[in-house]
């Protein structure tokens, strides 16, 4: 009974593991590396591969580590270049240089090139697996070429004889061109491209400023080193927006799911001292008029939904205006414009809800005074809580700072002095309506 359906149950395997590597990896990702080595050693090199890339960094290293040698040679020579030199990083030299010396040299000798690139460099995410052809080349030319690559080709590089990158041609341009016309006449002058140690933030701008589908990756010298690919571009931009959704809130670019603890307390506690100062700052806030509050708790109570209101407008113009800041939507010379409209975009919200807030209040404590407090506070919190926001990442962009670098601690501080004080403020002023 074994014997039969062990057959059947490795073909099912193995259609699982080539039809759905995502699924397969996430299944398999709990596992001992060493389990997960015997179930892809019966698997091909490219379906072993495509799951390994999408295991976890210290899984799959440990992974490759621990597949036969032939089959851990076949499934590095499977993976981009990149995410290869990112597994090997995870083991120690002993084990790096083993594994490397079981492919190819040439490979051997490209991955051991880019490990020399910072973590986070355009070297260490560029493929030099690149068609590069000289300028007089002729499409005939090119296409015999690029039949024999068996990698898939996105975009063909023209080079001077001294290796200087001088044009691009997409593979599609080059298939439907006379065989005898040149491809220095079909290229792209000044194709978009980085230095080999631009950081991955500079590589996002490219990407966002340019709107490019590859970028060439270039030394001081202006040669050509490789390219970066599509699919990694797209993970370069997810990448820095979601760095710069946790640097708004103090934590590090650099931090990770599963940093070390240490490294997360060091990139973080700086802040965290920095929030508990403007917590005290809107504390002292509420301090200048302890005498109102105690005339009249209902006071007390209703301070949260003016804070919360100015400080979700506030965060709302933030977040749009840092997204234009990055897309190069606008500059920081459309402060104005971009304030403005922010402005009255809050005043017409702050009036529909104040018009809300106030009903609700009249109903709970039937003061009419009150409910007119709470809705002059509200419309004037979140019209100042959103030119704020407008104005914070402006103003970092200003100073050449990142308008993302924990800008939601400053827009925090601001609506909540600006909230606490414009209400309290209009209490004690309109005390007697109470």
């Amino acid at each position: 009974m074994i014997d039969r359906t062990a057959p059947a149950v490795n073909a099912l395997l193995s259609a699982f593991v080539t039809k759905y590597p995502d699924e397969a990896a996430a299944a398999l990702d709990h596992s001992s590396p060493a389990l997960i080595a015997q179930h892809l050693a019966a698997q091909t090199s490219n379906a072993s591969a495509a799951v390994v890339d999408r295991l976890t960094s210290s899984t799959g290293a440990a992974v490759i580590a621990a597949l036969p040698a032939r089959r851990a040679a076949l499934a590095l020579g499977s993976l981009d270049p990149g995410r290869a030199v990112a597994l090997l990083a995870w083991l120690d030299e002993v084990e790096r240089e083993r594994l490397l010396g079981l492919v190819d040299p040439s490979l051997a000798r490209e991955l051991r090139a880019m490990a020399e690139y910072p973590p986070d460099s355009a070297g260490r995410l560029m493929d030099t697996r690149v068609v590069a052809v000289h300028t007089g080349t002729t499409v005939r030319e090119v296409l015999a070429r690029i039949r024999t690559r068996r990698r898939r080709i996105d975009d063909v590089f023209v080079i001077d004889l001294e290796g200087r990158l001088v044009g691009a041609v997409a593979l599609q341009q080059v298939a439907v061109s006379p065989p005898a016309e040149q491809v220095d006449g079909l290229s792209t002058r000044q194709p978009p491209a980085v230095l080999a140690m631009a950081t991955r933030e500079e590589v996002a701008e490219q990407l966002a400023g340019r709107r490019v589908a590859t970028l060439a990756v270039v030394d001081l010298d202006g040669r050509l080193l490789g390219m970066i690919r599509p699919e990694t571009l797209v993970t370069v931009a997810q990448e820095d927006a979601g760095a710069d959704m946790v640097s708004m809130v103090g934590a590090s670019r650099q931090e990770r799911a599963l940093s070390p603890v240490s490294f997360a307390v060091r990139k973080r506690l700086p802040w965290l001292h920095v929030n508990l100062l403007t917590a005290f700052t809107a504390a002292s806030v509420v301090g200048l008029f302890e005498d109102t509050i105690a005339r009249f708790t209902a006071l007390a109570v209703l301070m949260p939904v003016v804070a919360g209101q100015s400080g979700n407008t506030g965060a709302q113009a933030m977040a749009v205006t840092t997204r234009g800041l990055v897309l190069r939507d606008v500059r920081v010379r459309h402060w104005l414009r971009v304030a403005a409209k922010e402005g009255r975009a809050a005043f017409i919200n702050g009036c529909a809800l104040a018009l809300t807030t106030s009903a609700s209040v009249w109903l709970w404590s039937g003061s009419t005074g009150l409910a007119l407090i709470i809705a002059l506070a509200m419309v004037t919190s979140m019209c100042i809580a959103a030119v704020a926001g407008a104005l914070i990442p402006m103003g970092l962009t200003a100073l050449n700072q990142d308008p993302a670098q924990s800008s939601s601690i400053v827009l925090t501080t601001v609506t909540d002095v600006v909230g606490f004080f414009s209400f309290l403020g209009i209490a004690t002023l309109l005390a007697d309506l109470i």
